[in-house]
């Protein structure tokens, strides 16, 4: 009996264990409750989330320096964080690229590329690269829009910044603007889910 007892208990353990690395492995989903991170800011002091109290939630966007996509992107970057910022969701960028792997993702050189830019948001180092994958994420630029609910961090959006990576001028549909005003109104974003163009996160 004491065996039966013992290997139920194992087999609930291993199903447990496995749901839990899936969902890891699987990245956040819509509705997900995000955990905090801390991690180094291009000013070399360390950022989390609940270092901003006023905040109702956060535009985390994975980005990078030498991508192409994430370069295109910079300028729309600011320009969402100057206008979002004041209204109480902020950007946070993370570098999750592996800069042994991915040159020009060192950390010097985005506080070299911070400074070029007059970046208005933290510029962090997913170090280890611990956080990206608990997001989920795969691309450089892709956002993560969390919303504060109940004193917790709920995903309303995941995916691309607007639906043109190449030019900004033919740009017909802004995801994350769209988003975050629905947010501010009340409501939950139209289109909560699209797919993330750019460069493939560098291991």
């Amino acid at each position: 009996m004491k065996i039966l007892k013992v290997s139920f208990v194992l087999i609930v353990f291993i199903l447990v264990s496995a749901f839990t690395i899936k969902n890891t492995l699987d990245g956040y989903k819509i509705g997900d409750i995000a955990t905090d991170f801390k991690l180094k800011n291009v000013d070399n002091k360390m950022v989390s989330l609940s270092d901003y109290k006023s905040a109702k939630g956060f535009i985390v966007i994975f980005t990078c320096n030498h991508c192409p996509f994430s370069i295109a992107y910079q300028d729309r970057i600011i320009a969402l964080d100057k206008k979002y910022k004041a209204k109480g969701y902020p950007v946070i960028a993370i570098n999750p690229n592996n800069p042994a792997i991915s040159k020009g993702d060192d950390f010097e050189a985005m506080q070299q590329r911070a400074k070029e830019k007059g970046f208005t948001f933290p510029y962090l180092f997913d170090e280890g690269q611990q956080i990206y994958p608990q997001y989920g994420a795969t691309r450089t630029p892709e956002v993560y829009l969390l919303n504060k609910e109940n004193g917790k961090l709920i995903v309303a959006y995941m995916g691309a910044i607007d639906n043109n990576s190449q030019d900004e001028a033919a740009v017909t549909e802004k995801y994350v603007e769209n988003a975050v005003d629905a947010l501010l109104a009340g409501k939950k974003p139209t289109i909560n889910t699209t797919k993330a163009i750019g460069c493939s996160i560098k291991k």
